[in-house]
């Protein structure tokens, strides 16, 4: 959070200090290593094993639970194992079989692959690891030597959600926009593909998905001075197959479709003089029944709507759901949970699907539970709203209206001309963490966090800068509260958590009332 941590509040500072102390007490990271290196203790690269992975194995992978052929496991990305071995019963006999070092102490999220006994993940700078599922050894290393100097514009850490599997390739998005195929067996590179301009403050830390021989990929840079698109390449060449923009463009250029006519109607002011936001940075789901590829879109840029759209609108496509068809990036339908978005709550959270049997009836429905704090349920063939409950306390809105699928805001919640405490944080109800859904218990599993934030105007008014965090926010800590009492009331109330949840029934979680400030 390099360039926007040192204007947090304390309140929400406060889970990344607590997490820091324990990251700053460690000894230093070892030489960072570059390129395919294959120690003398590792095993030949030609003993690797890989059948080739694509669409009817995806879709198939039950058939072989000892697999974990995409992202999150299926196409429908459940992430729920049929495997039973481990259990209740036996879980506290587990130890550690073994551990690989992955050089650095920075921030690890990806989701490994495991495929034909080799597991395939990645660490800090878009660094790829082949290794040995059954022993940890490594089998080959592939760092694609993203330039230090990027990382400034990497808002949230140099982190990488992991790579794709399609044919005898491995897909993975550098921090610095590459898309690049390595060969599964060895890690040479196959072929390399610049995905944005580089002059802007992109940046990709999201895993690739593969549809129908096509490299999905988005970005990030929503703080920065970018307009957000998903792309899709042809896994086999590394050429542009479609592109899809999330935000209208300049007015004056025309836009690139007339999903981004009917978007411009809903924006006022220069947005894209700002880039607009809209970055496609990490769920991106495919229906192979259906054929559709279903995105989430984060936030605008800047934050503040009042800077980005002066006079309001809906500001589509941003904290957006939208379905696009699989071949050809052609828009088909869009949900946004959060019209007008100014709090930074994005809905690039993770995307579910499964069939549900809802009032009697079984729907095919697509499940996010973003960072506005409600948990959503839509069909995912007609993108039609079905039900909406907060998984976390939130302050911002009281429900989401069942006939307009829009969310009835509290009065003060855009914080015009004052500080106002607010539930979730710019952190969210929930992040990128995985989430999963066991058609065992009818159950979806969601890591849950609970930050207020104050959020307020710039005291000194916005001034746009090229290329660097543009939020028209202010976090400031003068807005605190100063009775002691009260303030620690609010600290004490950040907690993360994970809960069971019912899409089917779901219960709303209890409100709370955080207290007003002058």
């Amino acid at each position: 959070m390099r360039k926007i941590t040192n204007k947090f509040s304390i309140i929400s500072v406060a889970l990344v200090c607590s997490l820091a102390i324990t990251a700053c007490s460690k000894p230093a990271s070892p030489p960072e290593t570059t390129g395919n290196e294959l120690p003398a203790t590792s095993i030949p690269a030609s003993t690797v094993s890989h059948s080739g992975v694509d669409g009817k194995r995806i879709e198939n992978a039950d058939t072989e639970p000892g697999n974990w052929l995409a992202h999150g496991r299926t196409y429908s990305e459940q992430r729920f194992s049929p495997l039973d071995q481990i259990n209740s019963n036996n879980v506290a006999d587990l130890g550690l079989a073994w551990s690989y070092p992955l050089d650095l102490f920075r921030g690890i999220e990806a989701t490994p692959l495991v495929i034909d006994g080799v597991m395939y993940t990645t660490g800090a700078w878009s660094v790829v690891f082949a290794l040995n599922a059954a022993t940890g050894e490594l089998l080959w290393k592939y760092d694609p030597e993203v330039p230090k100097k990027k990382g400034v514009d990497a808002c949230c850490d140099v982190v990488n959600r992991g790579v794709a599997a399609w044919g005898d390739k491995i897909y993975v998005g550098t921090l610095d926009g590459r898309l690049v195929a390595l060969q599964a067996t060895s890690g040479e590179v196959v072929w390399s593909t610049q995905t944005f301009d580089e002059t802007k403050a992109y940046t990709i830390t999201g895993a690739p998905r593969v549809v129908k021989g096509k490299v999905l990929i988005g970005s990030g840079g929503g703080e920065y001075d970018v307009r957000g698109y998903v792309s899709a390449y042809d896994a086999e060449t590394g050429e542009l197959v479609w592109r899809f923009y999330t935000v209208p463009g300049n007015p004056e250029n025309g836009q690139e479709n007339g999903a981004l006519e009917m978007a411009e109607k809903t924006w006022n002011g220069e947005w894209w003089r700002y880039g607009g936001g809209g970055t496609v940075w990490d769920s991106m789901v495919y229906d192979p029944e259906l054929d559709l590829v279903y995105i989430g879109v984060g936030n605008g840029a800047p934050w503040n709507q009042r800077e980005r759209s002066p006079g309001g609108g809906d500001n589509l496509f941003l904290s957006s759901i939208v379905a696009l068809k699989a071949d050809t990036g052609e828009y088909v339908w869009h949900y946004q949970t959060t019209p007008g978005e100014t709090w930074d709550y994005t809905a690039t959270q993770p995307i579910m699907l499964a069939d549900l049997k809802i009032a009697g009836q079984v729907r095919k429905v697509l499940m996010q539970a973003p960072k506005n704090g409600f948990f959503y349920v839509l069909d995912r063939a007609t993108g039609e709203f079905i039900s909406a409950e907060n998984y976390v306390p939130i302050t911002w809105a009281t429900y989401v209206d069942p006939e307009t699928g829009r969310p009835v805001e509290t009065p003060d919640a855009r914080y015009l001309d004052k500080a106002v405490p607010t539930l979730p944080s710019p952190f969210g109800g929930h992040n990128w963490h995985p989430m999963s859904y066991s058609p065992n218990t009818g159950l979806v599993y969601l890591p849950a966090q609970e930050i207020p934030h104050i959020y307020v105007d710039e005291p000194d008014g916005f001034e746009y800068k090229a290329g660097q965090v543009n939020l028209g926010v202010d976090f400031a800590t003068t807005h605190l509260p100063s009775d002691a009492k009260q303030l620690k009331g609010i600290l004490d109330g950040i907690k993360g958590h994970l809960s069971a949840w019912d899409p089917v029934a779901p219960v709303s979680y209890t409100h709370l009332t955080l207290p007003t400030i002058a």
